[in-house]
């Protein structure tokens, strides 16, 4: 079995300053995933966020609309760092962990991905490692670069790797309505009616926030893959959400 894991950007840094990570929930989420580890021989694939590793370079540079080398560089350099905290801790929790870096191992068309590694992957999986990609700058056919989020790698992977879930962790309790209150289930029904009530991003973010998120899972849903939008930030959620505990907000196809 195999489930892809994505936390966000959100739980791992501050994401209004700008290279700041949150170096105890960082520490937590490991031993959560390592706890998981001892007692099941499930293959996880890590994504992370990059939160304010990243996301103020692609700003400043404005990577979304137009080619800078100097801008991809300085992103790329810092998401790397955030990913090498993850990957320290996650390795000296127990559990073998490896970098998959966007920028090496896929090529986008249009912000879209038209080519992933996925045999780089494959094998480290073979071999017990737990592979850890990133939200990341990518060489775009049309654009030059175009920044990838980890939500945007989840609808590709999941259904070429056969995943069997998928857990978003989020610094929420779920997706919330107008209320305030977490939706406990979206379908791509449901969704044409909720979607005024989700918010999008409210601090620098380049990769759509909350719905973005959705649209993204919703992707997998229609592939028959469902996945719960959860908060990581939270102590003991990880590893609920790896146990198969329902939490959060389920995405399913109906």
């Amino acid at each position: 079995m195999t489930v892809i894991l994505k936390i966000g950007g959100s739980v791992l840094t501050e994401k209004n300053s700008e290279e700041l990570a949150r170096v105890d929930d960082i520490e937590r989420i490991s031993q959560e995933i390592t706890s998981f580890k001892s007692e099941s021989d499930s293959d996880i694939i890590l994504i992370h966020g990059a939160g304010s590793f990243g996301h103020p370079q692609a700003m400043k540079y404005r990577l979304n609309e137009e080619f800078n080398a100097e801008g991809t560089y300085l992103t790329h350099t810092s998401v790397k760092k955030l990913n090498s905290m993850v990957l320290e801790s996650l390795n000296n929790a127990g559990v073998h962990s490896l970098p998959v870096h966007p920028l090496n191992s896929c090529l986008l068309e249009n912000g879209k991905i038209v080519y992933f590694q996925l045999e780089l992957i494959k094998l480290m999986l073979n071999r017990g490692i737990m592979p850890v990609l990133h939200g990341d700058v990518v060489m775009d056919r049309v654009k030059g670069v175009s920044v990838l989020s980890g939500d945007r790698i989840i609808p590709y992977l999941a259904p070429l790797l056969r995943a069997s879930r998928i857990g978003a962790g989020s610094n929420v309790d779920g997706v919330l309505n107008e209320n305030g209150n977490v939706i406990k289930k979206i379908t791509p029904h449901s969704f044409i009616n909720m979607k005024k009530h989700i918010k999008g991003s409210s601090s620098t973010d380049v990769t759509g926030g909350m719905l973005g998120k959705v649209s993204e899972l919703l992707e997998v849903a229609n592939k028959g893959i469902s996945s719960r939008i959860f908060n990581a930030s939270r102590k003991g959620m990880v590893f609920g959400f790896l146990k198969g505990e329902e939490t959060g907000t389920l995405i399913a196809d109906k």
